[in-house]
């Protein structure tokens, strides 16, 4: 039992033992009843007067170290922790004042825009905001790990390669898109993007060229120009990528690959067809370039739209993708595939970067793949996603906007007739983030469009605050 006049601690209260302990010596510490310095009592003496076992008490203190209020002093006990002085701002009992936001003026901005801006009042965010998503097939994942068939992948590195159980059902996943790639083809990595950075520090060596689409995507052309790459940009539109221009860049600068979006390329939403993928393949045989094929919004289209590794058989085309778009963009796995002599640069790269991706994250992706069960969800997706764009093209319509090129998948590439890079300030200014289209540029070439999120742009009041803003801006560039 305890002892003295303190209150016992509760036993089945929602709050464990530990804890209540814990927090009985912390309210003592911050009321100054114990000053720093002050010793606690020992392991077995706060088990005796508070009629708890050893190992809660251990516990308890963890607790308070882990809170700053102990520290442990070999073979002398615990003691508490002199406290840190105040910083400047927290002694200051004003608050401070709020920093303006700024708009995106490069990809860094925009990404760190993403991550702080409300969902439902960014229409340039690039992912589907978190509602869309599936957390019960998450949940569901997660608690299968901790069934006796998964165990061992929470206590171990991993395969270098990937989790096995996920190649072979990401295996099954490029068979249904015409790729025939055995799980040995494919290496796991963090997401998509850290496929993409592999790919650039083990096949391209500063001063290569490459061809890349404009528009395109903000980051890979950020980590292209931190490489030392010579960007070739080739002219995207509403019929794809301008392969005229391309085959007149490869012929005059000898690239040494091409990096595009053939599925619903970000930002256009445009989809290559066939016609075009073969002549891009006969060109990239003609001036000996190698192709990387990002599929990272493939789980948003309908599988038979083509795909250049199924039309290549991996020869020249390395393919790339990931689930952020689809499942979660917590959870960081993505994969490529590619030809076995390149395999073995990439996975030694791999693992100087981190020995292993996550062995966990990956079974747990493997898990939602089974039986089918993201392809429903993403199916589910590709439905909502449909109604949202009927209604996104209504809403802009109404304002008078049109678009560069026909809505797909998650994007569309608006024009709002006035410079985008000119109203992205004062649209942030009411509440909303937007994309320029400058941002998607390789020359940051201003422009009048703008990458929108079908999903996050479905409030009208967006597109009155986006037509104001163009007509402010119209009348104050008018000559008088």
């Amino acid at each position: 039992m305890p002892t003295g006049t303190q209150a016992p601690l509760l036993r089945g209260a929602s709050l464990p033992l530990a804890g209540q302990l814990a927090e009985r010596y912390a309210q003592r510490i911050r009321e100054r009843l114990l000053l720093p310095g002050a010793r606690l009592p020992s392991v077995r003496d706060c088990a005796r007067q508070h009629g708890v076992s050893p190992h809660t008490v251990v516990a308890a203190y963890d607790q308070l170290q882990a809170a700053g209020l102990l520290e442990a002093r070999r073979q002398r006990g615990f003691f508490v922790r002199e406290s840190r002085p105040a910083s400047a701002a927290a002694r200051s009992s004003r608050p401070a004042a709020a920093v303006p936001r700024q708009a995106p003026v490069d990809a860094t901005a925009l990404i760190r825009g993403m991550f702080e801006a409300d969902a439902a009042r960014s229409p340039g965010l690039g992912t589907l905001p978190a509602d869309w998503l599936d957390p019960a097939l998450l949940q569901s994942a997660m608690r299968r790990l901790h069934q006796a068939e998964s165990l061992g992948v929470q206590v171990s590195y991993g395969d270098p390669s990937g989790d096995e159980r996920l190649r072979d059902a990401l295996s099954q996943r490029l068979a249904d898109l015409g790729i025939h790639a055995g799980p040995a083809q494919i290496l796991t990595t963090h997401g998509a993007t850290h496929a993409l950075d592999l790919l650039i520090r083990t096949q391209l060596q500063p001063g290569d060229a490459v061809l890349v689409d404009d528009p395109g995507w903000a980051i890979m052309f950020a980590r292209l120009t931190q490489a030392g790459i010579r960007l070739l940009p080739v002219p995207r539109s509403s019929r794809g990528p301008d392969l005229d221009v391309l085959a007149a860049l490869a012929a005059q600068h000898a690239p040494r690959a091409y990096l595009t979006v053939s599925v619903l390329h970000n930002p256009t939403g445009h989809s290559l067809n066939l016609a075009d993928a073969h002549r891009l393949l006969r060109l990239a045989d003609e001036h000996d370039f190698f192709i990387v094929e990002d599929d990272s919004y493939g789980f948003l289209a309908a599988e038979h739209v083509p795909r250049l590794a199924a039309l290549d058989g991996l020869r020249r085309v390395t393919y790339v993708s990931g689930f952020s778009k689809v499942l979660t963009p917590a959870w960081r796995v993505g994969y490529l595939a590619t030809a076995p002599e390149r395999l073995r640069a990439l996975t030694d790269v791999k693992l100087l970067d981190g020995l292993t991706s996550s062995p966990v994250l990956e079974r747990a992706v493997a898990l939602c793949m089974e039986q089918g069960r993201l392809r429903r969800h993403a199916q589910r997706l590709r439905e909502r996603l449909a109604q949202a764009r009927q209604r996104v093209a209504s809403l802009a319509a109404r304002q008078g906007f049109t678009w560069a090129a026909p809505p797909d998948g998650l994007f569309g590439w608006l024009d709002v007739g006035v410079d985008t890079e000119r109203v992205a300030q004062p649209m942030l200014d009411a509440g909303w983030l937007t994309a320029p289209g400058a941002l998607f540029s390789a020359t940051r070439a201003p422009g009048s469009l703008m990458r929108i999120n079908m999903a996050t742009s479905q409030d009208p009041a967006f597109w009155r605050q986006l037509r104001a803003c163009a007509d402010d801006f119209r009348g104050r560039a008018a000559p008088p």
